[in-house]
């Protein structure tokens, strides 16, 4: 199992890949939303703002936040960072259920270039 400081450092690389992203991927990043990474398994949420193509103000909450996030994720610890490592395939994890996005159509679309 994952551990929370395994989990904060998989969004923190996650960030910089976005905040060096070019192309689709950049433009796709570049909204600004709120967004959520529920971890199941910690029963801990981080918290932060997608913005300019980069993830900001990131802090941990525990459980689930009363304000819900306008993008959501919810998914193990072992998933996030298997994720953003590259060792999990996020199109064959939504669709199996290990993880879950929630958000308005326009942002999913717009999302799938990144994930």
């Amino acid at each position: 199992m994952a551990t929370i400081e395994e989990c904060r450092s998989a969004l923190d690389r996650l960030a910089a890949n976005l905040a060096d992203a070019e192309g689709r991927v950049r433009s796709a990043a570049a909204m600004d939303r709120s967004l959520s990474c529920r971890i199941t398994d910690l029963d801990m949420t981080f918290v932060g703002r997608l913005s300019g193509g980069r993830i900001e103000d990131v802090t941990t909450v525990p459980g689930t936040p009363a304000d819900k996030a306008q993008i959501r994720l919810t998914m193990s610890g072992d998933d996030l960072v298997a994720l953003v490592g590259g060792e999990l395939n996020f199109a064959k994890a939504w669709g199996s259920g290990r993880v879950k996005l929630q958000a308005g159509l326009r942002d999913v679309l717009r999302l799938r270039s990144l994930l």
